[in-house]
C-alpha cells in the first residue's frame, strides 16, 4: 500500500518526529491512515451518532407518514418538498450512521466498491436533503414574489417533475467515483486525504456544488424577507394607525428572526465540514484537521435532526393533520379499551383526551339525554308514590 508523502527537505528522523503532521511515514495498510481518531474521540463521536441518528429517523419517518397519510397534504407542492426533505434525512440517518460508525469506530475496513457504494450513499442523503431546502426555498419564494399566478406557476405535476430531476441528479453526482471517477490507489495524488480512493477534482466539483445550493437558498430568503419588509412598510404608509403598523412591524420582525435561525443552523451545520474539505483539495491536512473533520461532519446530521423541526413541525396544517393521525389511532386502538371500575353511561377519561376534536362536540346533546332520562325517572317514581 501507499504511504503518506515525505518530502525531500526532511529527512528520516524529522519525519518519525513530526507525528501531527501529514506526511508521518505510517503505513495505510487496511485504510487505517484515515481512521485517525482517539479513544475519547469515538466516544463522544459515537454519542452523537447514537443519539442524533434515530432521533432523525424517528421525526422524519413521522413527518412522511403524516404527508403519505393525508390526502390534502399530498396534493400540495410545498408539502411534497418537506417530505422530499423528510425521506433524503431518512436516507441520512440510515446512512452516514452505519457507514460512519462503521469505519471509525468499529474500523471495518472494505474495498473500493464496497466503500464507494456507501460512500455514495451518504452524498445522496446529504445532497437530496440540500436540494430540497433549495426547492422549499423556492416555494416560499414564488408563493410571496407570485402571490396571485402562484397555483398556476407551481402545480403539483412540475412539483413532481423537479423532484424527480433532483433525485435523478443527485444520484448520478453521488455515484460517479463508484462509476470511474476515483483514484486508482489510496494515497496516490491526487487523492482525498478526508476520503480514500476519492479524487480530489470530484471532491472539488461536489463541494462547489453544494455551496452553490447554499448561495441559492440564501438568495431566496433574503428576498423574501426584502418583499415581507416592503409590504409591511407599504402597508402602514396606508394606513396610517401607529399600532396596526407596530403589530405588522413585529410580524416582519419574526419573519425575519425565523428565516435567520434557519439559515443560522443550515450554514452553521455545512460550512465547517465545506471548508475542511476545499482545504484538503488545496492543502496538506494533519492529523488533528483530520480528526476535526470528522466531529465537523457530525453536524450534517445534526442539521438532518433539527429539519423537521424548523420546516415541517413548524406548519400549523401539518400539526393538525398529525393531531387528526393520532387521534383516527386512539379510536382504532387503545382509547377503545374501557376500564373494569367505569360504568358504560359515563365516558372514560381516556377517552375524551383521545377524541377531543369530534367527541367533545357531540358530549353535551349526551349529557342532556342522560339527565332528562334521569329526570323523567324521578317523576315517575313520585307519581307511583302519590
Amino acid at each position: 500500500m501507499e504511504d503518506w508523502e515525505i518530502p525531500t527537505s526532511l529527512g528520516p528522523t524529522e519525519a518519525k518526529e513530526n507525528t501531527s503532521s501529514p506526511i508521518v511515514n505510517r503505513s495505510c495498510e487496511n485504510l487505517e491512515c484515515y481512521m485517525v481518531l482517539i479513544k475519547e474521540e469515538k466516544t463522544a463521536i459515537g454519542s452523537i451518532c447514537f443519539l442524533a441518528g434515530p432521533i432523525t429517523l424517528l421525526e422524519n419517518a413521522l413527518v412522511l407518514g403524516v404527508i403519505a397519510a393525508t390526502a390534502t397534504l399530498r396534493q400540495r407542492p410545498s408539502y411534497l418538498f418537506i417530505a422530499s426533505l423528510a425521506l433524503a434525512d431518512i436516507f441520512a440517518s440510515c446512512f452516514f450512521t452505519t457507514s460512519f460508525l462503521d469505519f471509525h469506530l468499529f474500523r471495518r475496513s472494505d474495498g473500493p466498491t464496497a466503500y464507494l457504494f456507501k460512500l455514495g450513499g451518504v452524498t445522496m442523503a446529504f445532497t437530496s436533503s440540500v436540494g430540497s431546502l433549495l426547492l422549499t426555498a423556492l416555494d416560499r419564494y414564488l408563493c410571496i414574489h407570485q402571490a396571485s399566478s402562484y397555483k398556476v406557476l407551481l402545480t403539483r405535476r412540475r412539483a413532481l417533475l423537479s423532484l424527480l430531476i433532483l433525485w435523478s441528479a443527485t444520484i448520478f453526482i453521488s455515484f460517479l467515483p463508484l462509476m470511474g471517477w476515483r483514484c486508482p490507489t489510496v494515497l496516490s495524488p491526487p487523492c482525498s486525504r478526508l476520503f480514500p480512493y476519492i479524487n480530489q477534482g470530484y471532491l472539488a466539483c461536489w463541494t462547489s456544488f453544494i455551496l452553490v445550493l447554499l448561495a441559492l437558498i440564501l438568495w431566496a430568503y433574503a428576498l423574501i424577507l426584502w418583499k415581507a419588509h416592503r409590504h409591511v412598510s407599504s402597508m402602514t404608509s396606508l394606513q396610517g394607525a401607529a399600532g396596526t403598523g407596530q403589530a405588522r412591524m413585529r410580524m416582519d420582525i419574526r419573519l425575519a428572526r425565523t428565516f435567520g435561525l434557519i439559515l443560522l443552523i443550515l450554514v452553521g451545520c455545512w460550512l465547517p465540514a465545506l471548508s475542511f474539505m476545499l482545504a484538503d483539495v488545496s492543502v496538506l491536512l494533519t492529523h488533528t484537521q483530520q480528526r476535526a473533520f470528522a466531529f465537523c461532519s457530525t453536524l450534517c446530521l445534526v442539521n438532518s435532526a433539527v429539519n423537521p423541526l424548523l420546516y415541517a413541525l413548524r406548519c400549523r396544517e401539518l400539526r393538525v393533520a398529525l393531531l387528526q393521525l393520532l387521534q383516527r389511532l386512539c379510536e382504532t386502538g387503545r382509547c377503545k379499551k374501557t376500564t373494569d371500575n367505569l360504568t358504560t353511561e359515563l365516558p372514560s377519561t381516556e377517552d375524551n383526551n383521545c377524541t377531543g376534536f369530534t367527541e367533545n362536540d357531540e358530549m353535551p346533546g349526551t349529557r342532556t339525554t342522560q339527565l332528562n332520562s334521569i329526570s323523567e325517572m324521578n317523576d315517575r317514581k313520585l307519581n307511583f308514590r302519590e
